[in-house]
């Protein structure tokens, strides 16, 4: 199949296309990786998805497939022929999509909480709890669904693997920007092996964003919003020129308050994308 068959619209710090990156690797699938721009929302991907507008998007043979957990759904049944990703086993695939969903709905927010959203000890230390009881409630999920394997998905990654293995570099970002220790050896000893075996899997491996990149877009990002706050507060107090004004130049001055700059580096595991499309969001 040609790559241009197949084609993703997202970006490399993004852990939600990071799980349509790893289930196409896992089926053995060429793509062009197609990237957003950091912060915009291109007409491209507003076509592409008009209902949530937002990464990742799959195109295949012009048809569009919306939604992480969804793309990978239907790139396991899409392409049958390499490694089954969900669990063969009604009830089995029933317990990986519940998991997978708590996953998205409770956990992962408890993490971003930590270190992005709570503002204050008291919710830190509310956020910090919830990852910790969801981290103990995952840990006893695990020895329930590998029976005994090495994943989730027994002696593979399946589903539930790459439902929370994305996360786990904006997992490692999160204990470093918190100064906190999520995955712990000693509270959940099976998670800790499992995440080792996930990250060093060939599936994986070249698309697990590094911990310092991931910092660091977070860094450039969080500066921008607070250049953009401090910039449209200034506008709003009246110390920003009038846009009336005969000296104002609409298509710079404009631009600045509105729109984040792009990521000026790129990951050494980003090396693949195209070089006619900027760093991503």
């Amino acid at each position: 199949m040609s790559t241009t068959d197949v084609k993703l619209l997202g970006g490399w710090p993004s852990p939600f296309v990071m799980r349509a990156r790893i289930a196409l690797n896992i089926k053995s699938v060429d793509y062009q990786f197609l990237q957003e721009k950091l912060g915009e929302k291109s007409e491209r991907l507003l076509k592409s998805n008009p209902v949530y507008k937002k990464i990742p998007v799959v195109i295949h043979a012009d048809k569009l497939i919306c939604e992480s957990l969804i793309i990978v759904q239907y790139i396991d049944d899409v392409w049958t022929s390499g490694p089954s990703i969900l669990p063969s086993d009604p009830y089995d695939r029933a317990i990986a999509r519940f998991w997978a969903a708590y996953i998205d709905d409770q956990w992962f927010p408890s993490v971003r909480g930590i270190a992005f959203i709570a503002e204050g000890d008291e919710a830190k230390k509310e956020a910090l709890e919830q990852v910790a009881a969801g981290l103990e409630l995952l840990e006893d999920a695990f020895t329930k669904c590998s029976k005994g394997g090495n994943f989730f998905g027994g002696e593979r990654i399946g589903y539930l693997d790459i439902a929370l293995g994305c996360f786990l570099a904006w997992l490692r970002v999160t204990e470093k920007l918190g100064n906190v220790k999520l995955l712990d050896e000693a509270k959940a000893p099976n998670l800790c092996k499992w995440a080792e075996c996930f990250c060093s899997d060939a599936a994986v491996k070249d698309v697990m964003p590094e911990t310092d990149w991931l910092s660091l877009n977070h860094n450039i990002r969080k500066t921008s919003r607070k250049s953009f706050r401090t910039q449209s507060t200034s506008f709003h107090n009246g110390n920003i020129r009038s846009l009336s004004s005969p000296t104002h130049n609409d298509s710079t001055e404009s631009k600045k308050i509105t729109t984040e700059p792009l990521l000026p580096i790129c990951p050494s595991n980003a090396s693949d994308l195209p070089s006619n499309d900027p760093i991503v969001r």
